[in-house]
Order: structure tokens, then C-alpha cells, then sequence
């Protein structure tokens, strides 16, 4: 029979657990409303609570966290002791990762496990990166979105170190899902962050044409707008300046005049002194109904009027904007 299913023995009848008196969980003289705990649940934290109020770390309390962990994985008082006692003993940490990556398994999004998982990466130093970028690659592969998993990749890389293929990590989450907006994210932060690649200035040309190529590919895809955005964030001049930017815009509105991402786009640009051609305000009043409001003679204005129409959840943001609009705006 496999030890899993053995069937377990409590640990009153446990000789090796007969010196250690249990302390039952105090919930006063009139408790309200008792939790029904289950006997082993119950059992299990009693004696957990002797050997955390002796303070005995030993490797049977070890072994006695391991338990109180597969009951309830997010008691943080219990990975908190459980630290104590792997310095203690001296165990293994190597042996730990692997345990945190079993329970892990079924409890992907609890703080505790991913703050232990840090200690244990701080104390082993730069020979985890490479286990830790792993363990968060298998992770994310079961759930891409998962923030913990993002929060200590992205805490892994510049601590330990490891960029050298994050970038191309990226580009194959981009190209398995194009609108997962997480590995948008964690291009930028590799972009913006990464030692190795000389800053954002050093890649925008080559990262404004991915970001286009990938609207023009999918224009309703929000993700490649926004990160277009961010690669001029403080610098209202370049992305004015640049005529790729505004070239998307373009192209976009020519099929699809009523698409919100372009629009919204372009009124920022025009907001930031942009000049626009005259195909750009063909596109535009040509786009405008009856409900659009009369013909203003600046086309931000006339771009916040079609807003409002094809936008109607922000409908009120952008009859602010159109209210507030800079002297500067054409």
C-alpha cells in the first residue's frame, strides 16, 4: 500500500510524540459560534501550538508543520515557525523548494507559499534562479495570469539575475496568446529594466513596430495599444514626432473607422500638438452621424463627439475631455 494511503495514526498514540502535552485552541468560556474542526485538524494544531509555545525546533516539528501545511496551507504562523526550524536543523533547502512545489501544486495563489518561496530563494542566492524561473514558467503555464507567480518571476530577475532569454520567454507567450496582457506587461518590464538591453531607448524603434505590427493585426486588441503608450510614458514629444505612431492610427481608422483604442490614441496625439494630415480628418468627419453634435472646427473636438457615441460606458470621460481640451489641440 502506498504510504499516502496508510492509514494515519494519531498523534496521541504516537510514541515518539509521548512527552508533548497538546494545547487545545482557546476560544474563551462562551464561545459564540465554535468551528467544527475535524479531529485530525483539531489534533494536529493542538500539538502544533505545544511545540510553537516551547519553541522546539526539532526535526518531529518539522515534520509537524508538513502536516499542519497539507491541512491548512495558509497559516501564516505555521511557515512562519516552519523557517525557524529549517535554519534550526539545518535542513536541506534544496529539499524544501521541492516541497513548496508540491503544495504549490493544488494552492498556486497563496501569499504564504510565494513568501516562503522568496526566504528560500534569498538563502540559497544566485544557484536558484535558474529553478526559480522554471517553477514560475510551469506555473504560468497552467495559469498565465497568476500575479504571484508574475511578482516573483519579475523579483527573480532582478535580484538573482536570468535575463538573458526573458525576452524571448515573452515573445512565446505573445505568440501562444497575443492577448495575454500579462506577458505584454513583462515585455515591458524586461524592456524597461533589463541590464542587458540598454534601456527603453535603446529598443523603442524595433518595440514601437512589434507593437504596431501586432495592432494591425488584431486593431481590437488593447494590450498592444497600451504598450505602445508606454514605450513614450513622459515623452509626449517623441511619440508626436514619430510617424509610425500616428501611421497606425491611420490604418487602423481606414477599416475600421469607429475602433476606440485609435481614436483614443489619436485625440492623445492631437492633445500633444500632433499635426494631423488631411486624410485624418476625412476619416474622422466622414465618421460622424447626426448624433455626433454640429461640425467642430478642431478635430479633437469632433473625436471626442464620436466617442461619446461609440464608447457609451465613458461616455461622460470624454465629454470631459472634449470640455477640457488644450489650447494646443488641432
Amino acid at each position: 500500500m502506498d504510504s499516502d494511503e496508510e492509514e494515519r495514526i494519531p498523534y496521541s498514540q504516537r510514541k515518539e510524540w509521548s512527552d508533548v502535552i497538546p494545547l487545545p485552541q482557546d476560544d474563551g468560556p462562551d464561545p459564540v459560534v465554535s468551528i467544527a474542526y475535524k479531529d485530525e485538524f483539531r489534533e494536529t494544531m493542538d500539538y502544533f501550538r505545544a511545540v510553537y509555545h516551547s519553541d522546539e525546533r526539532s526535526a518531529r516539528s518539522l515534520d509537524l508543520t508538513s502536516d499542519a501545511i497539507g491541512l491548512n496551507p495558509g497559516n501564516y504562523t505555521v511557515w512562519h515557525f516552519r523557517r525557524l526550524v529549517l535554519v534550526a536543523v539545518g535542513a536541506d533547502l534544496h529539499d524544501e523548494m521541492d516541497f513548496v512545489e508540491h503544495v504549490a501544486e493544488n494552492n498556486s495563489k497563496n501569499y504564504q507559499i510565494w513568501h516562503h518561496r522568496r526566504w528560500l530563494a534569498e538563502k540559497l542566492g544566485a544557484e536558484a534562479m535558474r529553478k526559480e524561473l522554471k517553477f514560475t514558467q510551469k506555473i504560468l503555464a497552467l495559469d498565465a495570469k497568476n500575479y504571484h507567480a508574475w511578482s516573483h518571476r519579475q523579483w527573480v530577475l532582478q535580484v538573482l539575475g536570468g535575463w538573458e532569454d526573458e525576452l524571448d520567454y515573452c515573445q512565446q507567450l505573445l505568440e501562444d496568446d497575443v492577448y495575454n496582457n500579462s506577458a505584454w506587461n513583462q515585455r515591458y518590464f524586461v524592456i524597461t529594466r533589463s541590464p542587458l538591453l540598454g534601456g527603453l531607448q535603446a529598443s523603442r524603434e524595433s518595440e514601437v513596430r512589434y507593437a504596431a505590427d501586432a495592432i494591425i493585426a488584431n486593431p481590437e486588441n488593447e494590450s498592444p495599444w497600451r504598450y505602445l503608450r508606454g514605450l513614450y510614458k513622459g515623452d509626449n514629444n517623441s511619440i508626436v514626432s514619430n510617424p509610425e505612431v500616428s501611421t497606425v492610427c491611420l490604418d487602423v481608422l481606414k477599416k475600421n473607422p469607429y475602433c476606440v483604442f485609435a481614436l483614443s490614441l489619436l485625440l492623445d496625439l492631437l492633445c500633444y500638438g500632433f499635426q494631423p494630415r488631411d486624410e485624418f480628418r476625412r476619416i474622422v468627419e466622414s465618421s460622424r452621424n447626426s448624433d455626433s453634435g454640429p461640425l467642430d472646427h478642431k478635430l479633437a473636438s469632433t473625436v471626442c463627439s464620436i466617442l461619446e457615441n461609440v464608447d457609451p460606458m465613458r461616455s461622460n470621460y470624454w465629454s470631459w475631455r472634449k470640455s477640457n481640451l488644450p489650447t494646443l489641440a488641432c
